[in-house]
């Protein structure tokens, strides 16, 4: 692939990462307080997943220790993206409220939740790989009809 596709694929998808993670950090979950979710709401809405997941998986002790890992590793990587930032529409607002775009900043922006997101994957993906292969055949294939339902629920 010549030099030129890749630098535009990987900008492509370094902005796609920071207008995602600005998003999904702006994002207001009614009860959650906004974007800063506290660690015990995190504790609890962890909890209430191993407990519905356990449920209709049929989860043994150990797979379901597997799944915590994965909620772990998930919330750390989703802090880690987020990074400092306590406010990202201002942030973004920041990046649009001069004459010109502040190109420079927002460069500085996507390198930050990249190499955020490079970091933490190799971590993330074992989690996931070591859940997922700790499965019954039957478990993984009612995790696949869940995931073809889009996550509209458990229920048929």
């Amino acid at each position: 692939m010549k030099t030129w596709i890749k630098r535009s694929l990987i900008g492509l998808f370094g902005v796609s990462v920071l207008v995602g993670g600005l998003a999904a950090c702006g994002h207001r979950h009614p009860g959650w307080g906004g974007a800063q979710v506290s660690a015990e709401d995190a504790a609890q809405w962890r909890e209430r997943l191993l407990e519905r997941a356990g449920k209709e998986l049929q989860l043994d002790d150990a797979q379901q220790q597997r799944l915590g890992v994965v909620f772990d590793r998930l919330r750390e990587q989703r802090n880690a993206i987020a990074g400092s930032t306590q406010n990202p529409r201002a942030e973004l607002r920041a990046l649009i409220g001069g004459e010109r775009f502040d190109s420079a900043r927002a460069q500085a922006l996507v390198d930050e939740k990249t190499n955020a997101l490079r970091n933490g994957s190799p971590q993330t993906i074992a989690a996931l790989a070591e859940f997922y292969d700790s499965l019954k055949p039957e478990q993984q294939q009612k995790l696949r009809e869940f995931m073809d339902k889009r996550g509209r629920g458990w229920r048929s």
